[in-house]
């Protein structure tokens, strides 16, 4: 990456991991909060709820704010909202009143991940998105690990210590966005594919969407929960979440390059009997703490690589013209699956136990297995059209983000083999050929060819009709 790149990109990324630090640990801190005080697992369930309601409000409208005011106008304003809300919640322990506050701070966090995610996507063009996208998620990871690691740090400062270092952390944000010395980038008002059309296009890729924002939003406010009635310590629970983020981190990106190579609709139902037999031991295994920090670490991998393998097999499907739209439309389906998830999953903890999570983890991911399994009977899935890039945005810029030159070359390539003509009816696609594109039409080839002989002549024997016959799944 060229040091003009890397100086554009870095002041919203040091903005990001900033702000990322204190975000990663308020939602654990307002769980245990909010159960130290004797509230029930329904109430930490809704106003955990009240967070992901607003990034998916926020998912929605925050862009058009964006092109009223501009970039750094709206990510002061965004910041300083983050701010006050989270100072608010350390000065009294409402319910109620933390639902509210909870609402807006997720709208506002949102809008400052729209901010930094767009800066970036316009900070280079499709050829260098990929490694922008490297750099976005180390930091995005990195600062929930370290964040979490310093939530029994602060918590032995006071009782209000922690919500002033998340405060001052969110304001501190502000300055590196302030001093960039460049025009503010220009978004477009995001049109994302509506979710029947999605259902349409990949079923495959909406219910594991869907299924890894429940996944996820449990392991966010719910978790924390578990850990604390299980007797563990402030500053334990705090490194057991980071050892939860670390394997999300480290293991998602091997399960993606996996599924390069393998069938990703047999890759998901495999992350789903994954996610089963974790919840399994959980419920089973005597936990000390060596035992329990492995299987946190492997339920990190598993739940936070669900949602890109997701991605990456919708992308496997859609016409080249509707990648982006796809990408932000699986992104709000995930933002509903984050909202419903605590309201669903609180009430089971507080019926059979604080087990009941690891009941509702084991249940979910079956439920999942089922479905994949019926899909990929029904339409196995196509070969990749382009590598696993793991991915886990905020905003619609953020899913454009994840729209590379090599995805869209790849997708470009699949509509030469497939008629994809009716997969979205208003985006226009290439004609289909007879075989693979001329040699003079630039293309992507990110296997060996001694890697998968058998597919490329597979490809080369399919009739036209026999290739549309393979449509959506």
């Amino acid at each position: 990456m060229s040091r003009q790149l890397l100086a554009m990109a870095l002041a919203p990324l040091l903005g990001l991991f900033i702000l990322g630090i204190g975000n990663g640990f308020l939602a654990t801190l307002i769980t245990l909060r909010l159960d130290a005080a004797g509230e029930s697992p329904v109430v930490i369930g809704w106003v955990s709820s009240a967070y992901f309601i607003g990034l998916a409000l926020g998912a929605m409208f925050n862009d058009r704010l964006l092109l009223r005011i501009g970039h750094i106008r709206a990510y002061g304003s965004f910041a300083s909202l983050v701010a006050v809300t989270v100072l608010l919640q350390g000065l009294w322990l409402d319910p109620i009143s933390w639902f509210g506050l909870r609402l807006i701070g997720g709208w506002a966090t949102v809008g400052v991940y729209l901010v930094i995610e767009s800066w970036l996507l316009t900070s280079g063009d499709q050829k260098v998105r990929g490694r922008l996208l490297a750099l976005y998620m180390i930091s995005l990871y990195a600062a929930g690990v370290v964040g979490q690691l310093l939530l029994g740090v602060t918590d032995a400062m006071g009782v209000t210590a922690p919500f002033m270092v998340i405060g001052m952390l969110a304001s501190l944000s502000v300055l590196p966005m302030a001093m960039i010395p460049r025009v503010a980038p220009v978004i477009e008002h995001a049109e994302p594919l509506s979710p029947m059309r999605l259902i349409t296009l990949t079923p495959t890729g909406v219910m594991g969407s869907f299924g890894s924002g429940l996944a996820v939003a449990a392991v966010y406010s719910l978790l924390p929960l578990y850990l604390q009635r299980v007797g563990l310590t402030v500053n334990q629970i705090g490194q057991m979440m980071a050892v939860v983020i670390l394997g999300a981190m480290l293991l998602q990106y091997p399960i993606g390059r996996w599924s390069d190579r393998h069938d990703r609709q047999m890759v998901l139902i495999l992350i789903g009997t994954f996610c089963t037999l974790i919840s399994a031991g959980m419920l089973l295994l005597p936990l000390n703490t060596w035992v329990l920090a492995g299987l946190l670490f492997l339920l990190g991998g598993g739940v936070f690589a669900l949602y890109p393998v997701a991605v990456s097999h919708a992308a496997d499907r859609a016409p080249a013209g509707a990648l982006v739209r796809m990408s932000q439309g699986l992104l709000l389906i995930n933002a509903i699956g984050s909202t419903v998830s605590p309201p669903l999953i609180s009430p089971i903890m507080a019926a059979v136990g604080d087990a009941g999570l690891f009941w509702a983890f084991g249940a979910m991911s079956i439920g999942m297995v089922a479905f994949f399994g019926w899909r990929r009977s029904v339409r196995p899935a196509p070969l990749p059209v382009a590598p696993f890039a793991p991915s886990t945005p905020m905003s619609s810029a953020g899913a454009e983000l994840a729209v590379t030159e090599e995805l869209i070359q790849g997708a470009t390539e699949h509509e030469h083999m497939e008629d994809l003509s009716e997969a979205v009816p208003d985006v226009e696609t290439a004609e289909p050929l007879v075989g693979p594109p001329p040699p003079d039409e630039p293309h992507i080839l990110y296997y060996e060819d001694e890697e998968r002989p058998h597919e490329a002549e597979r490809d080369r024997d399919r009739s036209p009709e026999e290739t549309s016959s393979t449509s959506r799944g």
